[in-house]
């Protein structure tokens, strides 16, 4: 292996992904290129490349690096130039030269230990010199913490997550414990953290990297499959995979864990549950919050229930059924309801009579898990809904909510919509905030997907029996018009939809392979659709979306999206575009986050200015409004009008949106939806995937692929069964409480 060292001149081409990047360097006085994996530098920075010359065939002679570490400048042009570059945010080539005329070749020195010294130089201000230290103490601490991890074979990209996540503790840290970045850093696995644990001399079947590896495991479980435990034999079986270490030294490390109370047992029949501590205690606090609320029932309201359905149904020229009626009288009667139902069975309009029935009260709120849902709330009933982070008035760090048990929701009656969306972690989160007395309506249909997070939260209440519920059954809703409807309750049943009647609003077109299902659906979106919808090119992505089953394949999210991008959004002269790895984003494409950012920062306009706040979440879909090539940003509009501002680092939980897997289009409704159905894995294509896609439409369905598939769809009734407990204890909790 050579090394160099090189000034840098400038960066050719950066993959922000895996840090590869294409740099020209000065090496004596002959220009000259280096490639590999390396961290961000800047023109006029110094560094040492490690590596070796080799011949390109078609860029000619370029050295191939392995690791590239910056060098601390020394003489006065190298200082100049390497505070010039861009490395210390808020010093240009002009402060850069005042600054080192000041101070020489004590420059670094006096910025490192004496940065009050700044003030002394012409027209530097107090915030200015102090925001120039910050930034430089800053950079210091990255390019130190680089160079640490990258000794270790991180790559330059990771690495710099790690320093910014950790600052000037990263090495500390790391050394520490390397596993540590399974918790603290989303993304990192513990299959990158054991890398570095093994390249740091970390033994096989040290303790604690068993006990990581248990930890992941459960972390997996519950964010891959939604279970908040594993049973013990199968926790050991995928640990011994995993380790590859004996299972008496897990079981022991297991036991230890168990001992100091960082796992819990729960026994369930004749096998042993394992459970990650918070997902145990957030189970049982929504048993035991629900089952308070059941007992502490507000009174009934005066006005009499029956004249009062009476009375709606003859403003609005409707007909309840005698079961939507038993599900008005029981939200006036109980403290908790659930009102469950699909498609088209009026779970709207019981809503809306019951708002009428308890208006008199005061103090209603509303709210569902995503923007589309809330908004979608509030058009139905015309009265205002949140988003639940925003009802509870979230506050920029992980589950930190203003309302809760100390600072409770003021309101007389709550409803909650789209219930199946709602995981574990955040019903806990929101009953928390809802005071005893106060009446709680839950609404969502319970044979849709379950939530992405973990638990079964909707379902498992069903299936308790303890909470009250209504099952709707019977259809309402354009019932003698709509098929998207009646097919929706067709496959739910496992008949197969109506596929061939002419003038509906559910149309099949046939196809005869994968590749020729991914054109016709582009085709329908570029022009048939538009133009059948009499839609604008702006509105096109927004009332039309693409849903597909799986992710990978031509059908997939991942590759339908590059070709929609491309017919829908392509790239024109003097347009800028951003690029992340693989992905390319433009100013007009529709974009989605797809992991909760408790940090990132966004803004709403108001009347009297920006109202601020803190947090996107997996699921909120928005548009790309702007791109700075400078900054390598780019400005994202979501649902409810906030403007969140991405960097660099924040772009690998933004990906387009032109097309979305089912599961991420829970609890949104659009006018159309577009879906191909051919072939896939068999664990996709099941009953409850299809007919959640089904009743994301509003107003036009259309598939596009194989009777074959889905009709194997319609017969695959196969749900995943998650692991959960909480209808057990809503049982106990019950009990408890009756005794």
């Amino acid at each position: 292996m050579e090394r160099i060292e090189a000034t840098v001149l400038g960066t050719v081409y950066r993959n922000s992904e895996n840090g590869y990047s294409v740099v020209t360097i000065q090496v004596g006085r002959g220009e000259q290129t280096a490639v590999g994996s390396m961290p961000t530098l800047h023109p006029g920075e110094q560094a040492a490349f490690t590596g070796e010359w080799v011949e390109h065939t078609q860029y000619g002679r370029q050295f191939k690096c392995v690791s590239c570490e910056p060098i601390t400048p020394t003489t006065l042009l190298g200082i100049e130039r390497f505070l010039a570059s861009g490395v210390v945010k808020g010093v240009g080539p002009s402060t850069a030269k005042t600054i080192v005329a000041a101070f020489g070749e004590e420059t670094l020195s006096v910025l490192t230990e004496h940065p009050e010294c700044l003030q002394e130089l012409p027209g530097m201000g107090k915030k200015r010199w102090r925001m120039i230290a910050e930034n430089f103490r800053e950079a210091n601490e990255e390019r130190e913490a680089m160079i640490f991890l990258q000794s270790y074979g991180i790559p330059a990209t990771l690495a710099a997550r790690i320093g910014k996540l950790y600052g000037d503790t990263a090495r500390e840290v790391i050394r520490t414990n390397p596993y540590r970045l399974c918790d603290d850093l989303e993304g990192v696995g513990f299959v990158t953290a054991d890398r570095i644990a093994t390249a740091m001399g970390v033994p096989p079947d040290s303790p604690g990297r068993i006990r990581a590896a248990l930890r992941y495991l459960l972390q997996e479980a519950a964010a891959g499959s939604g279970h908040v435990f594993l049973w013990r034999d199968e926790l050991t079986v995928q640990a011994g995979r995993l380790l590859r270490v004996g299972e008496e030294l897990i079981a022991h490390e297991m036991q230890a864990m168990l001992i100091a109370r960082d796992l819990l047992a729960r026994l369930g029949g004749d096998r042993e549950q394992i459970w990650l501590p918070a997902f145990d205690r957030a189970e049982r606090e929504v048993a035991q919050r629900l089952c308070e609320l059941i007992a502490s029932a507000p009174p009934p309201p005066v006005l009499d229930a029956d004249g009062g359905i009476d009375r709606y149904e003859r403003e609005q020229g409707i007909r309840f059924s005698e079961r939507q009626r038993d599900a008005i009288r029981s939200a006036m009667r109980h403290g908790v309801l659930v009102i469950t139902g699909g498609p088209g069975t009026g779970k709207t309009t019981i809503i809306n009579c019951i708002l009428r029935l308890i208006s008199a009260e005061g103090g209603i709120s509303m709210c569902a898990p995503t923007g589309r849902a809330a908004k979608r709330m509030t058009e139905t009933t015309g009265m205002e809904s949140k988003t639940i982070h925003r009802l509870l008035e979230y506050g920029g760090e992980e589950g930190a909510f203003a309302r809760d048990a100390e600072h409770p929701l003021e309101c007389s009656c709550l409803i909650v919509d789209e219930a199946s969306m709602i995981d574990v972690m955040l019903m806990r989160s929101l009953l928390r905030a809802v005071e005893p007395g106060t009446r709680l309506i839950i609404v969502g249909d319970s044979d849709q997907l379950p939530s992405v997070g973990p638990g079964n939260v909707l379902g498992d209440i069903l299936r308790s029996g303890v909470v009250p519920s209504v099952r709707l059954t019977d259809i309402f809703r354009q019932a003698d018009t709509s098929r998207i409807v009646i097919n929706a309750h067709r496959i739910n049943r496992g008949d197969m939809p109506l596929l061939n009647e002419k003038d509906t609003d559910f149309f099949f077109e046939r196809t005869e392979s994968a590749s020729r299902t991914a054109d016709k659906v582009v085709a329908l979106i570029e022009k048939r659709l538009p133009g059948y919808l009499k839609l604008s090119d702006v509105e096109r992505s927004r009332r039309i979306q693409v849903l597909a089953p799986a992710r990978k394949g031509e059908c997939g999210v991942i590759a339908l999206n590059q070709r929609l991008q491309e017919t829908l959004n392509p790239p024109r002269p003097g347009q800028d575009a951003i690029t992340w790895g693989e992905k390319i984003f433009r100013v007009g494409d529709k974009v989605m986050q797809t992991h909760n950012d408790y940090q990132i920062e966004w803004m709403r306009p108001t009347r009297l200015g920006w109202d601020r706040g803190q947090g996107v979440f997996n699921g909120d879909v928005g548009y790309v409004t702007e791109t700075d090539l400078d900054e390598h940003t780019l400005t994202v509009r979501f649902d409810e009008d906030k403007e969140v501002v991405y960097s660099s680092a924040d772009l690998e939980n933004l990906e387009l949106a032109y097309c979305m897997s089912v599961h991420k289009s829970q609890g949104s409704e659009f006018p159309a939806v577009v879906m191909p159905v051919f072939g896939g894995p068999v664990m996709l294509l099941t009953r409850n995937l299809f007919y959640t896609a089904l009743t994301r439409a509003k107003e036009l369905v259309v598939l596009v692929g194989s009777e074959a598939t889905i009709r194997q769809m319609v017969e695959n009734d196969h749900i995943l069964q998650r692991n959960t407990a909480l209808a057990e204890r809503l049982t106990e909790a019950a009990a408890m409480i009756h005794r």
